[in-house]
C-alpha cells in the first residue's frame, strides 16, 4: 500500500539529534519514495527561505541544519504520545466528568479568536454551540495557557459536569458518537493499520538502511494523518474493539523493529519509540 508523503515531511523526518540532515541520505530516501531531485531541491529552497534550515555545501554533499527555533517547534510532544498509548493500554481511567470551555472574544480580536478555536479543535474539543466546546479530558491548563498567550484569557469560562445532555441524549458513549466524527477517525486508523502491517512484514524480511528510513518516513506521515484529527476519547466512550488502539499498537511494533535494525535512526523515531517503550 502506497503512502502519500509530502516532500517537507521527508526532510523534517530525517533530522538527527544535532539538527542536521545528510543531503545524500535525503536524496536516496526521496528517490525511494518516487520523488525527483528537482522536487527535493525546491523543497529545501523553500525551507531555507522560511528560515527553518540552513545549507552547508552543494548537492548530495551538502548538510542541512535545522535552525534552533525550528528545531524547538518540531519537537514531538512526547507526553501526548505517551498518554495516547497509556490510554490505549487501559492505564488511564475516565472519571465521568465532561470539561467545557466557552469563549466570547470580540470581533476586534478575531485572529486570536480563530487561533484559539483552532487550538481547541486540534486538542479534540467538540462544538456544542457557538463558542462552547467539550472534552472528556482535563484541558483547562492547556486551553488557558493558549488563551493567555493569545491575550484573550479574560474571555474564557470553564465548567465541568457529570450530567451532560445534548438533544435529550445523556449516555456518554452515545454522546461521543454524536459529537465526534468517529467513523472518519476509524477509517483513517484502518488505513494506518494496513500500512503498518505491510511495513512490519518488510521489516521482518530485512531491508537496507534506505529502505528502513523510507519505512520510517511513511509511518510518520500515515501516523500523523490518522492521529491529528483523533480526539483520543477514553476507551469507555469508543466502540469495542477500537481500531485506533489496534493501529497504534502495530505502529509501536514497527518503531521497535526499526530501532532494533537501524543505528543512528533520526531523532523523531527514537523519541517515539522511547515514549512507547515505557508503556511496553
Amino acid at each position: 500500500m502506497d503512502v502519500e508523503v509530502p516532500t517537507r515531511t521527508v526532510v523534517e523526518a530525517l533530522v538527527q539529534e544535532d539538527g542536521s540532515v545528510d543531503a545524500a541520505e535525503l536524496y536516496e530516501v526521496a528517490d525511494a519514495l518516487g520523488m525527483s531531485d528537482q522536487q527535493v531541491r525546491l523543497c529545501v529552497k523553500r525551507l531555507v527561505a522560511e528560515g527553518k534550515f540552513t545549507v552547508e555545501g552543494r548537492g548530495r554533499r551538502a548538510v542541512l541544519r535545522m535552525t534552533p527555533q525550528a528545531l524547538r517547534a518540531a519537537e514531538p510532544d512526547v507526553e501526548f504520545v505517551r498518554f495516547m498509548y497509556r490510554q490505549d493500554a487501559g492505564e488511564v481511567d475516565w472519571d465521568g466528568r465532561w470539561h467545557l470551555v466557552a469563549f466570547a472574544v470580540p470581533e476586534a480580536q478575531r485572529p486570536a479568536r480563530d487561533a484559539l478555536r483552532d487550538a481547541i479543535v486540534r486538542w479534540g474539543g467538540a462544538p456544542l454551540h457557538g463558542g462552547l466546546y467539550v472534552s472528556p479530558h482535563e484541558w483547562e491548563d492547556l486551553v488557558g495557557g493558549e488563551a493567555e498567550r493569545l491575550g484573550v484569557a479574560p474571555s474564557l469560562t470553564f465548567l465541568t459536569s457529570s450530567d451532560l445532555r445534548v438533544g435529550g441524549e445523556a449516555s456518554p458513549a452515545a454522546l461521543a458518537a454524536r459529537l465526534w466524527p468517529l467513523d472518519a477517525v476509524a477509517e483513517r486508523h484502518e488505513r494506518l493499520a494496513e500500512v503498518a502491517r505491510v511495513r512490519l512484514r518488510r521489516l521482518t524480511e530485512g531491508a537496507s538502511r534506505t529502505d528502513l528510513l523510507r519505512i520510517a518516513v511513511e509511518l510518520a506521515a500515515e501516523f500523523t494523518r490518522a492521529v491529528e484529527p483523533d480526539p483520543l476519547l477514553p476507551p469507555v466512550l469508543l466502540p469495542r474493539p477500537w481500531v485506533g488502539a489496534q493501529a497504534r499498537l502495530l505502529v509501536a511494533r514497527c518503531w521497535a523493529a526499526l530501532a532494533d535494525r537501524a543505528a543512528g535512526l533520526p531523532v523523531l523515531f527514537r523519541t517515539y519509540d522511547d515514549a512507547v517503550r515505557v508503556v511496553r
